[in-house]
């Protein structure tokens, strides 16, 4: 199967999946459809252990040609990223840059630590073995909130303007740390490498700094020339350029790919759209980015539901996964006071702001993608099926709940 036929084979499960759900169950579209994705894969699953399936064969035939976390980590997000960042406004990230870089650093460390020694803890006691390095690799890869998920799960599921803003800002933002910890912590795990937290903080800081800068660098470029014209298709297709280009530049120059397009979309998103673009270009700017979107996540979360035919379903690692449930959360709750609580005195939070930002940092192809980005073996085998049950209790139960359990913490429709 070629790789036209493999990308058909998707959108038109895609598609299938997107109508079955708007007519029959009407879930927000990334939620329904990985729903109904994976409900299709449990069923294959099923009836293949009971000889009756010869489609499971096929299917997972599919995802062996489809590289996920390459898709992910390499395809997918930065346009993802970059149809987010069009949509920010820069004044309201200003005013949340103290929390943005405390929950980016501080944050990350404390929920990284806690997952790890907590899980490694809680494995042990279910007599599953996993050295502490692989727990807080583990630890490592779901910590930080999925860009992909919080963008577009929150936005479909009704929750508050400012909910979304806060929530999705430090993972747009911080999006490539993830990818370095863990890569640096996999090199440990192997023996390649002995740890070095100071040659990982500085790897994180050059490539945040030089991805900004780069970014930064390509969106003037590019917002010079969307000046010069005043052509809506040539507009669409030098955004376009920006997207493919720059994150494929910022890769080869050893720079956060992520942090350089997030930074050029909030400035082609903000500067871009007030000063160089008419009125009409930004209707059609919108209608293009705004399709990519839906298709892009669509595709996504049929790829995240059809995930569950690799993943093991024996009941030790699934129980496992059960239990890291409450950890991650515990971990996003206390990652996310202790920023909240050295700000506190120097500005004020809305009501219930901690349990908000808990129950809104939602995990998704990002984690799993890392997870089976890990070198093969049993380590990696039940990190991935740990990492896919808890992504898809966030995606399925919090991105379902996450609307009104904002309105109930916040005592009000819109903060």
């Amino acid at each position: 199967m070629g790789l036209l036929e493999v990308a058909g084979a998707l959108l038109a499960l895609a598609a299938l999946f997107a109508w079955a759900n708007q007519r029959w169950i009407g879930l927000p579209t990334p939620i329904g459809v990985m729903l109904v994705a994976l409900a299709v894969s449990l069923a294959l699953a099923l009836a293949e252990a009971f000889g009756l399936a010869p489609a499971a064969a096929g299917a997972r035939a599919l995802l062996a040609r489809v590289d996920f976390g390459e898709t992910v980590l390499q395809g997918m997000l930065s346009f993802l990223l970059f149809a987010g960042a069009l949509h920010v406004d820069l004044s309201d990230l200003a005013r949340q840059k103290r929390v943005i870089g405390l929950l980016a650093t501080l944050g990350l460390v404390v929920s990284t630590l806690i997952v790890g020694f907590g899980s490694w803890v809680l494995l042990r006691w279910l007599g599953l073995e996993l050295p502490l390095v692989h727990c807080l690799l583990f630890g490592a890869l779901i910590s930080p909130t999925d860009p992909i998920a919080v963008m577009g799960i929150l936005r479909r599921a009704g929750a508050p303007a400012s909910t979304r803003k806060s929530t999705t800002a430090t993972p747009s933002l911080n999006s490539d740390s993830p990818t370095i910890l863990v890569s640096r912590l996999a090199g440990v795990a192997a023996g390649h490498t002995e740890p070095q937290p100071a040659a990982v903080a500085t790897l994180l800081l050059q490539e945040a700094v030089g991805g900004a800068l780069f970014g930064l660098a390509a969106g003037w470029l590019v917002y010079r020339m969307l000046r010069a014209v005043d052509s809506h298709d040539v507009e669409i297709l030098l955004t376009l350029a920006l997207v493919t280009g720059g994150y494929a530049l910022a890769d080869a120059l050893h720079l956060s790919g992520p942090i350089a397009i997030v930074v050029a979309g909030l400035l082609i998103g903000n500067h871009g759209r007030l000063l160089a673009m008419s009125a009409r270009t930004r209707e059609h700017l919108d209608t293009f980015w705004g399709v990519l979107d839906e298709l892009l996540n669509a595709l996504l979360f049929v790829l995240l539901g059809l995930e569950v035919l690799v993943v093991s379903l024996e009941a030790g690692p699934l129980a496992a996964g059960v239990l890291m449930i409450p950890l991650v959360l515990l971990a996003r709750l206390i990652s996310v006071g202790l920023p909240v609580a050295i700000l506190r005195p120097l500005r004020r939070f809305s009501p219930g702001a901690v349990r908000v930002l808990t129950w809104g940092g939602l995990r998704g192809g990002v984690s799993v993608a890392l997870a089976l980005s890990l070198p093969p073996g049993p380590e990696r085998d039940l990190i991935v099926t740990l990492t896919y049950v808890v992504v898809v209790f966030s995606v399925l139960v919090q991105g379902l709940t996450v609307g009104p359990v904002v309105r109930v913490l916040t005592g009000s429709g819109e903060r």
